[in-house]
């Protein structure tokens, strides 16, 4: 055979090789899809989990000096913060942990195992804990950096899922969170075991929060930025209408003057104060509405003669979603803004807190 055919002849068989991997390579399943057998494997994915989570309730008992009850105090008497660190998949599960604690409580961090050996064990310190994660409690990364951990005299929490394991053994507090078996079908990917180890991060979180005495508005000042942020840390002095926008007459001014008032403002409503500027009633498009099906001269009227007396008002200090509750419970979409002595201080519309997304 000439060069050229042989290497023509090794092209195709490459070609044809590199097809046949390409074919193997794809995601297009060996058999035909069965929608009874996806749900039957789903169910027995949940179920497997759920018993794993059973299981694990069961292991925590009640005896006082039980592993989870050491490792509550042991964090609640820390000084510093929670490293949770782990790899592969354990990994994962670590960084969710700490998050979940960072934002309920506890200060906390993720310290990937692999790069803690390569300068991020600069980011512990003796007066942190360490809550290393690992199912086999042999992941060579962690073994690698505890024995810094504890001369450096950090305490270590460790979750395995073997009490015999060299993790387990180095450790100040040990959590089993060994479970019968894997929802995987080959018994290797870790589903039922990160389950039950993401679940146990969660119990420690929520024990701590609890202890702490962690309420909702510490819950906001960590989320800003979220729904229950806005709804706790938004004051009605945040968000309502003050100075020259807030509608005011006087109980002397006529009723057409008001209705100007009310038109210029735009709230759809005015306060009416006295001379020293201290609510004495308020007068809505509402009220317009009624006084128009009984009274056909409005030229003598003061406000006086229709406002309501002695209006519902808020503090400037008081939440802004107290304010909803005002309006919610009396059905009125305005509500003026008084200080202690009853001085007119704003006016608040409901689009005023839907805007500031409080609704």
């Amino acid at each position: 055979m000439c060069l050229a055919g042989f290497l023509l002849s090794q092209f195709v068989y490459t070609f044809r090789m590199s097809a046949t991997n390409d074919q193997r390579l794809t995601n297009t399943p060996s058999t035909t899809f069965s929608a009874a057998r996806a749900l039957e494997m789903a169910r027995a994915t949940l179920q497997i989990e759920a018993d794993a989570l059973l299981a694990l309730k069961g292991r925590i008992d009640d005896h006082p000096d039980a592993p989870f009850v050491r490792a509550i105090e042991l964090l609640l008497a820390g000084s510093g913060r929670v490293v949770v660190s782990g790899i592969g998949k354990s990994g994962h599960v670590a960084r969710k942990i700490a998050a979940t604690l960072a934002s309920t409580g506890t200060p906390a961090l993720f310290v990937h195992a692999a790069e803690a050996s390569h300068g991020d064990l600069g980011m512990i310190t003796r007066s942190d804990i360490l809550i290393a994660i690992s199912y086999s409690g042999e992941a060579g990364e962690l073994l690698a950096i505890v024995p810094f951990i504890k001369r450096m005299g950090a305490k270590l929490i460790a979750m395995t899922g073997k009490d015999d394991s060299s993790l387990a053994r180095l450790a100040d507090v040990h959590l089993n969170v060994a479970v019968d078996k894997e929802a995987c079908p080959l018994n290797l990917a870790p589903t039922a075991s990160t389950t039950a180890t993401l679940a146990l991060g969660d119990a420690l979180a929520v024990a701590l929060l609890d202890a702490r005495g962690f309420g909702e508005e510490d819950f906001a000042r960590s989320h800003p930025g979220g729904a229950l942020g806005r709804r706790l840390l938004t004051y009605v002095r945040d968000v309502m209408r003050s100075g020259a926008a807030i509608p005011a007459v006087t109980p002397a001014t006529s009723l057409s003057a008001a209705l100007l008032e009310i038109t210029r403002k735009g709230m759809a409503m005015t306060a009416v104060v006295d001379g020293d500027n201290r609510v004495v009633g308020v007068f809505t498009d509402g009220d317009l509405r009624r006084l128009i099906e009984h009274v056909q001269d409005f030229t003598r009227l003061t406000i006086a003669d229709v406002m309501h007396p002695n209006p519902r008002t808020i503090g400037p200090d008081q939440l802004a979603v107290n304010a909803v509750h005002v309006m919610e419970e009396f059905r009125i979409n305005q509500l003026l803004v008084a200080s202690a002595d009853g001085t007119l201080v704003g006016a608040l519309h409901i689009h005023d807190l839907t805007r500031a997304k409080v609704i």
